[in-house]
């Protein structure tokens, strides 16, 4: 009786697993996997350089009188329009120098009022002949020197009233302030610079060219501008100038990459970046993480390419140039707009479904039904 009761409680248990695994297969989650586009690359003749992003119109701003300083009105980092107000020195000395000029014209005016008064009366009595040629003669010189002295007491006058103005340091275009050398309270020089105006004409990258390869060299060479915070992107740009004459320091040549149209707002003025100078007749390439290149059949490279639909990986081989310090161009195989698994590719499987996010983990394609796992 006893073995009877065993086989009817294992029967009931065998059809309760039963049970449980005719509910269907599990759902297959979805493997955070980091993606990434291939993006434009120098080729393997490229030449990189270290530089800093700067304006392309950098000014020096100074009052053009001396004075104390006693207000300044924006600050590094504040965005400026042309002939706004940056700074004023203290305008009372400036101001007593046009009213002493004004007085002074007011003199001179008077003097040329009776200058040619007297030149009036004596060319009359010339006319009479009753008084000599040489007396008309000293008139007309009287008349011309009060004229003379009239014209330099207004003029006088017209720079007392610019300096007077001088007083306000105005932003001779827009753009935003670099930097700043002077403070309130302080006297300062005419020339003497307050300000560094960063002018809004667009951005460049200033870097060093060897003198060894200096004729390789030239304006309007093309270059890309790869911003050390986002070694990932590739920036159009081409050399605008080359200094004339070497460093006598360093025996360098200062050469200035300028940046046009949207590349030049994906950077940040002191911003460091790598330029590459690509060679006459060079190309550029796409290029990969190292970490994306897998091996592939017969020992060829390949990398993880993310299907937008399914979100399903398929291993698609690549034909590599030569291996750079840490990226790899791919000559074919992929194009620009493939998502590229970047890190972690030993982990993953053919036809695996993965959730696929960029470096600030966000989600590149969307989401896609739960599936059940393959058997």
């Amino acid at each position: 009786m006893r073995r009877i009761h065993l086989v009817t409680a294992l029967g009931v248990m065998l059809a309760a697993l039963a049970g449980c695994s005719g509910g269907g297969e599990p759902a297959e989650t979805a493997r955070t996997v980091l993606v990434v586009h291939p993006v434009a690359g120098p080729g393997a003749d490229a030449e990189a350089f270290a530089g800093e992003v700067h304006a392309r119109e950098e000014s020096a701003l100074a009052f053009q009188v001396g004075g104390h300083l006693v207000r300044r009105e924006v600050d590094v980092g504040d965005r400026v329009r042309r002939g706004q107000v940056l700074a004023r020195i203290d305008p009372a000395d400036l101001q007593l120098q046009a009213q002493a000029a004004q007085a002074q014209l007011a003199a001179a005016e008077g003097e040329l009022a009776r200058a040619r008064a007297d030149q009036a009366r004596y060319a009359r009595l010339s006319q009479q002949q009753l008084v000599s040629r040489s007396a008309l003669d000293a008139q007309d010189a009287a008349y011309a020197a009060a004229a003379g002295q009239a014209k330099a007491a207004r003029a006088q006058l017209d720079l007392a009233r610019n300096q007077s103005g001088y007083t306000q340091l105005r932003a001779p275009r827009d753009g935003v302030i670099a930097s700043r050398l002077a403070e309130a309270g302080q006297v300062v020089g005419a020339g003497q610079t307050i300000f560094t105006l960063a002018g809004d004409g667009g951005r460049e990258v200033a870097i060093a060219l060897p003198e060894a390869g200096i004729r390789s060299f030239h304006v309007g060479q093309q270059a890309l501008v790869e911003p050390w915070n986002a070694p990932d992107r590739r920036l159009p740009a081409t050399i605008r100038e080359i200094a004339p004459a070497a460093d006598p320091q360093t025996r360098t040549y200062a050469a200035r990459i300028s940046l046009a149209g949207a590349a030049s707002q994906a950077v940040e003025l002191g911003q460091s970046a790598r330029v590459y100078v690509i060679a006459d007749g060079g190309s550029s390439a796409l290029q990969l993480p190292l970490a994306a290149v897998q091996r592939g059949s017969k020992g060829a490279g390949a990398v993880w390419v993310v299907d937008p639909a399914s979100h399903r990986l398929h291993l698609t081989p690549v034909r590599l140039g030569r291996f750079g310090e840490d990226s790899a161009p791919v000559l074919a195989g992929v194009s620009a707009d493939a998502w590229i698994v970047a890190a972690g590719g030993h982990l993953l499987r053919e036809g695996q479904l993965v959730a696929p996010v960029d470096r600030d983990d966000r989600p590149v394609l969307p989401a896609v039904a739960a599936t059940t796992a393959a058997r």
